[in-house]
């Protein structure tokens, strides 16, 4: 069999069944919570949980330098990696890049790509600690992140429930617009083209939302990297239940509504790398809790039913069909 027909999720469960086989898994050690599976490993530390998380972004596949700069490039690879944190309800504390250049590579360029790296380091208080730096044909990079979490505000994707109401931080397709609009070089007035180009190449972590939302109840969250689709199946097969979602409620920037048409539902269904929450509020858990820097909307509910399943829903409660989409690596 080769990895392309078993696929990206399907390869990750074969490796976490070596994993636990061996005795090398999240039950080798009393101290480990999580382990493959999550937004981010858990263990237990001295005055809190702590978390670790990795990532990594391959030139060509991940990004083109066509349609970023190395700045922004350094920015989003370490919000990709914030985000998980944000994900578990958790504050990220350390980091360490690995990298792997191209010889001829520019030097300048390299610094510029460090430079978003610690601009956005500087935003959330983390520290840059080490790494590793190799030579490679494309550009690869591969940051690392730990973080922490108080003992009972850890945000799970396996904490869903019958009963909870399905939420999402911000707006949902304004990434994919804007990797649309760069990749096909389309025009836009600026005002437009800024707000879709920032959505794609430098995505905000929700950290402080995260944090907020554990604080009023929450218990399972995921960030929207894969799709909105996708990444609600993720909860789904995690928590062992069925989703229904109201496609009328989901968010969508008028922007890209007015710039795409009925193609702005796909690109928030399935477009992903929009970095929002999408969490889980149980019944008694406010879902109207006022978030710092952006909206929460309401988009559905959990129900019993097929572990992994999500059921759409028109306007008249009529079930539509629609493939799950969002990124797999492999298919």
């Amino acid at each position: 069999m080769k990895v392309r027909e078993l696929g990206e999720f399907g390869l990750i469960e074969m490796l976490t069944r070596i994993v636990d086989d061996s005795g090398v898994g999240c039950q080798s050690s009393p101290e480990l919570i999580i382990g493959i599976g999550d937004d981010a490993a858990a263990w237990q530390g001295e005055d809190s949980i702590q978390l670790g998380t990795t990532d990594i972004l391959v030139q060509n596949m991940h990004f083109t330098l066509e349609t970023t700069t190395w700045h922004d490039l350094g920015w989003k690879a370490l919000a990709a990696n914030i985000s998980d944190i944000a994900a578990m309800g958790g504050i990220p504390t350390y980091a360490m890049i690995s990298l792997g250049l191209p010889s001829d590579a520019e030097v300048e360029r390299v610094s510029e790509l460090y430079g978003g790296m610690a601009e956005i380091a500087h935003q959330f208080n983390l520290a840059i600690v080490g790494g590793d730096i190799t030579e490679s044909p494309l550009l690869i990079i591969s940051p690392s992140v730990i973080g922490r979490v108080e003992k009972d505000r850890m945000l799970t994707r396996s904490g869903a429930v019958p009963g909870d109401r399905i939420a999402v931080s911000g707006y949902l397709g304004t990434s994919a617009a804007g990797l649309k609009m760069l990749k096909e070089k389309l025009k836009f007035n600026p005002e437009i083209a800024s707000v879709f180009r920032e959505a794609h190449r430098r995505p905000y972590p929700r950290i402080t939302e995260g944090q907020i939302l554990a604080e009023h109840g929450v218990k399972a969250a995921i960030d929207i990297s894969d799709g909105l689709i996708a990444d609600l199946a993720h909860i789904c097969e995690a928590s062992k239940v069925e989703a229904r979602v109201h496609l009328p409620n989901i968010p969508i920037h008028p922007a890209v509504k007015a710039a795409f048409g009925e193609e702005a539902l796909r690109l928030a269904l399935s477009g992903g790398e929009d970095y929002e929450l999408l969490f889980t509020a149980p019944v008694g858990a406010r879902c109207d809790v006022p978030l710092p820097t952006t909206s929460m909307t309401i988009i559905g509910e959990i129900v019993e039913g097929k572990p992994g399943k999500v059921t759409l829903l028109d306007e008249n409660g009529k079930e539509i069909e629609w493939e799950k989409g969002g990124w797999e690596h492999f298919r």
